[in-house]
């Protein structure tokens, strides 16, 4: 796989004097010297003289413009606690204002949708792989302050699932008193094609094609092979089983839409499972590929086993992209590394009664969520707990830090109720 590289700009012309120039309708004209570096642009006093863009490959005006407008939101916006706002400072966006991919994001497509929703935690998605390196100022904080540690010479360990070491894993609840299901996902992006803000519509039916064809190659495994439904043109029927069995990704929420992960919906989209509904993969909701593992109870090393068999299943036939640094590369910028999510719904009645709940869970590296997902409240006091780091560890290690956290919540649990 071909390594992501900044690109190169060629600004302007710099005569034998130092003085720069511009274009301006077809003529050559002495402009303004540049506030900031090369690498970073070149600052908007220039571009008033200049009606054609000096960069083969920079953002136009009027997207500099949405930019310098987001930028004055965000530092108006006195309650706002996201990682957008506490790295976005006037140095990175003169440094990245006028940045370009090739595949044609600029920093608004990155910062859009923590700008339109203030109460973001993150603030920030990626446009395609190469954001990551090309808005790489505004990333590397924000990963380093999320994943609690990741600077820029750390490096994200090789793949490894512990297939060795899943007896490791025995059921966290064999009487079936605390946990109701257990889930493991992970994300994947294919190699080749930009994230949801740059998709087109044949792309999306492009990656559902290729998606679709490993999936049938999977059809003769008994335990993970089954059908693909496309949303797209789905009957009612299909719907209504779908949904009770929940199963159907609608359109993204507030964030995902204001990060236009929603294009052409649902073109390109949908949804296969196996036919104990026990291995599921999603096609273009908010990564190209959300493939996901789960069961009732307790039962950690199975779930974990299944995923790892469909995995390698799909992989064979469809690449990824993969950083040496970052691990594999996803919309999000939370869920890059190992992508791993490991998660249980669980009652913990008493112990979730406590103030404190949240703080216990937090230094046990779990993240607390309501059953319905991110931003949403429990209910029937049910929790969905699931490990919070997915950089700088394996695969094993992430499910293992859900594992170990929720084994000890069990155990506090178990000594309130004595």
């Amino acid at each position: 796989m071909a390594k992501n590289v900044f690109i190169a700009y060629n600004a302007f012309e710099i005569d034998l004097d130092g003085t720069y120039y511009g274009s301006s309708y077809g003529r050559i004209r002495p402009v303004s010297r540049p506030t900031t570096s090369v690498e970073g642009g070149i600052s908007s006093n220039v571009r008033r003289f200049n009606s054609k863009k000096l960069y083969n490959n920079e953002a136009d005006v009027h997207t500099v413009q949405c930019i310098e407008e987001a930028y004055q939101t965000l530092q108006e916006a006195k309650d706002c606690k996201s990682l957008l706002k506490k790295y976005f400072t006037a140095d990175v966006k003169e440094k990245l204002k006028l940045r370009k991919t090739k595949s044609g994001a600029t920093l608004y497509e990155i910062i859009k949708s923590g700008v339109k929703n203030l109460d973001s935690g993150v603030g920030v998605y990626a446009a395609d792989s190469e954001s990551y390196k090309v808005f790489a100022p505004l990333f590397n904080p924000v990963i380093n302050d999320y994943h609690g540690g990741f600077g820029r010479k750390d490096k994200q360990p090789l793949s490894d699932f512990g297939d060795e070491c899943l007896g490791e894993l025995k059921n966290l609840d064999p009487d079936g008193k605390h946990i109701l299901s257990t889930r493991i996902r992970c994300g994947r992006s294919l190699l080749g094609y930009p994230f949801n803000p740059l998709l087109k519509r044949d792309d999306y039916l492009a990656i559902q094609q290729k998606v679709r064809r490993a999936l049938n190659n999977l059809a003769n495994d008994s335990e993970i092979g089954g059908t693909y439904y496309p949303l797209e043109g789905m009957t009612k029927e299909r719907q209504k089983q779908l949904i009770a069995d929940h199963f159907l990704f609608k359109e993204g929420d507030r964030f995902l839409e204001a990060a236009n992960s929603n294009h052409f919906w649902p073109a390109g989209r949908g949804i296969f499972h196996n036919a104990k509904k026990t291995f599921l993969v999603w096609v273009n909701e908010e990564d190209h590929l959300r493939l996901i593992s789960m069961q009732k109870g307790g039962d950690v090393g199975n779930v974990l086993k299944r995923l790892i068999r469909g995995l390698k299943g799909i992989e064979k036939q469809v690449p990824f992209a993969r950083d040496d640094r970052l691990g594999y590369l996803t919309f999000c910028p939370s869920n890059l590394g190992t992508t791993i999510r490991a998660s249980v719904h669980i009652r913990l009645p008493k112990l979730s009664a406590k103030s404190e709940f949240k703080k216990i869970c937090e230094g046990l590296k779990l993240q607390v969520r309501g059953i319905h997902g991110e931003h949403s409240k429990s209910e029937g006091g049910v929790y969905d707990l699931s490990n919070k780091a997915r950089l700088g560890l394996t695969e094993f290690e992430a499910v293992k830090q859900m594992y170990d956290g929720v084994k000890h919540l069990i155990e506090l649990e178990n000594a309130l109720s004595e």
